[in-house]
């Protein structure tokens, strides 16, 4: 029998879970949270572990959730990490399974994660400069990065996908060093417009290096060739490289400027089981209270499949009246 769907009322169905571990995370990336951190969620307020597996168990197995994303915060930060990636590997029909990860920490859990059955990763590396890097991050850990990349590839965790956000005054120069280097390690390189989910609300489009800005960059530099794939849903609009031998994919995920919210196959789950049927959304549905109060999957079901049919067309950022959700990037997930 066929599962229910995750449908809305425009005709998008989600099949792409992201799961939020936890909102902590050891770096204060500029554009995700301040210097001195924030107020995290509490311990009693997050899921068990226990809790996510099943929440993503009613979702692939009821809900024909197909892949599955871990995000935080920082997800390497949960200590149950490798557990809950070897419990989901285990579900029928097992989903495709991912991580976003800032790699710090990867070079040690690499190994353990792909014996567990996690696929495949994405690592963020805004910068090559180590000097750079604690100024975008506030953290000296850019070597660390590096080596969770390489031990990464080594484990087969791929293909490897580095995500990239340009700051304007900061790396927005760095676009073709960092393709080079990503050509040069056989990583798949993505570029991300900044979006307005940080923690401070100060996110502007006039500081944002927007999608054809990187594009131009690119261009001076390698030949770039329309990708015939077909996209589907990915949030990635890619390119091929023309100059390299195997013509390989660049990426760019630009959420602002160029929205693809019509093909949107997302759902979210945070940290603290709330339902987001969209990135931007101002509301959530909560699933924990449905979990620890002894409701079965099947009511668990109903009640994600009511928050995504209310899904509205599109994020609205160009809207005059939108407003940036409450929670940041990091109490979210990406």
């Amino acid at each position: 029998m066929t599962p229910p769907r995750l449908a809305d009322r425009y005709g998008r169905v989600a099949t792409d879970l992201r799961v939020s571990l936890t909102d902590r995370c050891n770096l204060r990336c500029t554009y995700c949270m301040p210097a001195e951190g924030l107020a995290w969620l509490p311990g009693p307020g997050l899921l068990s572990d226990d809790e996510v597996v099943r929440l993503v168990t009613v979702a692939v197995t009821r809900l024909g959730v197909t892949e599955v994303r871990f995000t935080g915060g920082e997800p390497l930060l949960r200590p149950g990490l490798v557990e809950i990636v070897r419990r989901v590997a285990e579900l029928r029909p097992r989903p495709q399974l991912s991580l976003t990860t800032n790699g710090i920490g990867l070079a040690r859990t690499a190994p353990a994660l792909r014996a567990a059955g996690l696929d495949r990763v994405n690592v963020s590396l805004d910068t090559l400069s180590a000097e750079r890097f604690v100024r975008l991050t506030h953290r000296d850990r850019h070597a660390d990065v590096l080596a969770g990349l390489t031990a990464a590839a080594e484990a087969g965790l791929g293909p490897v996908k580095v995500n990239s956000v340009l700051v304007r005054g900061i790396n927005d120069d760095e676009a073709p060093d960092l393709l080079r280097f990503a050509l040069a390690h056989g990583y798949q390189l993505r570029f991300i417009e900044q979006m307005p989910l940080d923690a401070g609300h100060t996110w502007s489009r006039e500081r944002m290096v927007t999608a054809a800005e990187v594009l131009g960059a690119l261009e001076a530099e390698f030949t770039l060739l329309p990708d015939p794939a077909e996209r589907g849903g990915a949030p990635a609009e890619t390119w091929l490289v023309a100059d390299h031998p195997d013509q390989p994919r660049v990426g760019v995920i630009a959420s602002v400027t160029r929205p693809f919210c019509q093909d949107c196959d997302r759902t979210r789950l945070t940290a603290d089981g709330q339902v987001r049927n969209c990135l931007f959304s101002s509301e959530e549905t909560d699933l924990r209270e449905l979990v620890r109060g002894g409701a079965p999957d099947e009511e668990i079901a109903e009640r994600w499949q009511a928050a995504m049919w209310a899904k509205l067309p599109g994020h609205g950022i160009d809207d005059p009246t939108f407003l940036q959700p409450s929670r940041p990037m990091s109490a979210i997930g990406g």
